[in-house]
């Protein structure tokens, strides 16, 4: 079954070589236990699909509107601006480094796609061409998607030509749909979900494939799954692989790329807690799974210190309505830090998680109210080398040499 990444439709979890347990402290507590969360306080409100964001060391804050096309500034004291705009296209992806930040633009049905950078303010300016990339390399056309096991009689009841227009099985598509980035000193690191890959963009615009993220562990496909999707009924009960689809991409302190992921298909749990987070060697591409047992992996923000994880699950919780997750060096398997209504792009900052809340909350027609906002929830107690900048978003020098 085709990704459904929600933005089309309105257009091991340890760091690597630290397996070493942590020591406690005299009193008994974990060092490495993550802190607790104060109260969240809301630094601008109002804004329509915040999916995206970057918080300069000043605490100026960049968040995307995606589906209004509007890159927003907002300043320490909640003051927020526009800071570019491209009406009637889809604007993602945000990051910034040294005063410069770097966004996409994207077309809504994915036909476009370039990494714009704006400099100091400065009108933006198109860096690389994603979908010409695209086009020319297609990645994941190495993937094979789909069924599994199949038998023939039943593979040809597939008709890719009416919906929902995939055949039993197929390799990876031209698709294009940058959806979260980090700028380091080498290049900005590109998480593309329609590509389902981590590309590489130099700063001279030279684009490259950093991995492929692998198939989404196969699920069996119920017949009332086999009945959503339009699927022949002589599926039900085989095993499908779903496309991965990357949703953000950030530098751990050991010089791996950390990526969450959404795993295609039904974004709730109506499969299970599909969403993971891998980690990927820059150098040589090679992925390793790190944690899974996610629902709607949108975000992430690493420690430049301890190297925990923050996960932002839009669709986590109990009621499906969000939370931020937790994973701490030596864990696999996340833990709740705290409930956030419709939590999308997370950022960690002088001791402070950066995000955008009530991000994806459709009105009764289906469309995003103006009702988004950019949240601060300070961290507090054990943990405390939280509270120092992230040193990552300015440097990569390989494999554990960050």
């Amino acid at each position: 079954m085709k990704k459904t990444l929600f933005i089309a439709a309105v257009s091991a979890f340890a760091l690597a070589a630290m397996t070493v347990a942590a020591p406690a402290l005299a009193d008994g507590r974990d060092r490495n236990s993550p802190p607790r969360p104060g109260s969240p306080v809301t630094l601008t409100d109002g804004l329509i699909s915040p999916l995206s964001l970057a918080v300069q060391r000043d605490g100026t804050a960049y968040t995307t509107q995606n589906f209004i096309g509007q890159l927003t500034r907002v300043t320490r004291d909640g003051t927020a601006s526009v800071a570019a705009s491209a009406p009637g296209q889809e604007l993602s992806a945000v990051s910034e480094r040294n005063g410069t930040v770097y966004y996409a633009q994207n077309a809504m049905d994915h036909s476009s796609s370039a990494l714009m950078e704006m400099k100091d303010g400065g009108a933006p300016t198109p860096l690389a061409d994603l979908w010409a990339y695209e086009n020319s390399e297609n990645p994941d056309q190495i993937n094979t998607y789909g069924f599994e096991g199949l038998p023939q009689s039943c593979a040809d009841q597939f008709d890719a030509s009416a919906p929902p227009f995939l055949p039993a099985s197929y390799t990876g598509t031209i698709d294009t749909h940058a959806y979260g980035s980090v700028a380091l000193d080498d290049a900005v690191y590109v998480a593309d979900a329609g590509a389902n890959a981590i590309l590489r963009v130099g700063y001279d615009g030279t684009v490259s494939t950093t991995a492929v993220l692998p198939p989404a562990d196969p699920v069996v496909a119920t017949a009332d799954v086999v009945a959503q999707f339009g699927f022949p009924a002589c599926a039900a009960g085989h095993d499908y692989r779903f496309e991965p689809v990357p949703t953000d991409v950030e530098l751990g302190p050991d010089g791996w790329l950390y990526v969450s992921s959404l795993p295609g298909g039904p974004e709730s749990a109506a499969l299970g807690a599909r969403g993971s987070v891998v980690k990927i060697d820059p150098d040589s591409g090679e992925i390793v799974k790190v944690a899974s047992g996610f629902v709607g992996t949108t975000g992430l923000a690493v420690s430049p210190t301890s190297g925990t994880v923050y996960v932002a699950e839009l669709f986590g919780g109990p009621t499906g309505t969000g939370q931020i997750s937790v994973v701490k060096r030596g864990a696999s398997t996340p833990t709740v830090l705290m409930a956030l209504s419709s939590p999308a792009a997370i950022e960690l900052r002088s001791g402070s998680l950066y995000v955008t809340t009530d991000a994806f909350v459709p009105d009764a027609t289906g469309n995003p109210q103006p009702i988004g906002k950019v949240t601060i929830v300070p961290l507090r107690g054990s943990g405390s080398s939280e509270d120092c900048d992230d040193p990552g978003h300015g440097n990569h020098g390989g494999n554990g040499h960050a």
